[in-house]
């Protein structure tokens, strides 16, 4: 694991996962991950930040390349309350940092500092209205290039060659990636070599969210950590076994998490 600069905010690391699967949380605050990430950006030095959840800790133990892809990121926070809570049973304090709430605070930062971003991933049509939307809120924002990837996209392919040239190519700081667990971060740890000046940040459906393609959990939900809930109610299909699985995993983190105390 690279490490990660902050403001006077020493790194907390956390393990999850069994011993053979572990991966770390290394950015504990929002002032520590931009902090983090301005000084990559000022400096032109690529990253790859993941979010991590309970769906992840299901399908590391299971899938090698993701887990590789996920130690090859600089920045890994906690998104999801389950993750938090498990941090808080170690004696760690971590912030939720869901990817969805990132994609504002980091484009403004973007803004700002005068850097484009790009767009991979999702439809063509949730692109245009995630586009919109951000440049809407956001004043100043550049986005210099945006694209989504044909279905059955390899994220370690020619095609993901290809995308890698072009984000060089375009200027872009900042990458949001919006293709889902486990292909964002197999990209994003690929990105790190390919293209190696931009930044990749995974947010699973954040821009679907922005585009209005898919409706987010109301803040009260969100704030009552019912948000899984919520996504349960909108897609049970894919969504109740998911989640039964991570419910699954939470008695063995939660010993871990005490033995990390």
């Amino acid at each position: 694991m690279r490490p990660i600069g902050n403001n006077n905010t020493a790194p907390s690391v956390l393990k999850f996962g069994s011993i053979p699967h572990q991966v770390e949380v290394n950015t504990p605050t929002r002032p520590a991950l931009f902090q983090a990430v301005r000084n990559r950006l000022r400096a032109r030095d690529g990253f790859a930040l993941a979010t991590l959840n309970l769906d992840h800790l299901t399908k590391l133990p299971v899938d090698a390349d993701f887990l590789a892809a996920y130690r090859a990121h600089d920045l890994v926070v906690a998104d999801g309350r389950p993750v938090v809570w498990l941090a808080a049973m170690a004696k760690h304090k971590l912030e939720l940092m869901p990817g969805s709430d990132m994609i504002l605070p980091l484009c403004a930062l973007c803004a700002e500092m005068s850097v484009p971003i790009a767009l991979v991933g999702s439809s063509d049509a949730a692109l245009e209205g995630a586009a919109a939307a951000l440049k809407e809120r956001v004043a100043g924002l550049s986005i210099s290039y945006a694209h989504a990837p044909p279905y059955g996209f390899d994220p370690a392919g020619t095609q993901a060659d290809a995308i890698f040239d072009a984000l060089t190519a375009s200027g872009a700081g900042l990458c949001f990636i919006a293709l889902g667990a486990p292909k964002q971060e197999v990209f994003a740890a690929r990105g790190r070599e390919r293209a190696p000046t931009v930044g990749f940040a995974s947010i699973g459906a954040g821009l679907d969210f922005l585009s209005g393609h898919q409706v987010r959990a109301p803040k009260i939900m969100r704030a009552l950590a019912l948000e899984w809930l919520w996504r349960a109610l909108q897609s049970p299909m894919r969504m109740i076994p998911r989640y039964a699985k991570c419910f699954a995993i939470l008695p063995g983190l939660m010993v871990q998490a005490l033995r990390q105390r």
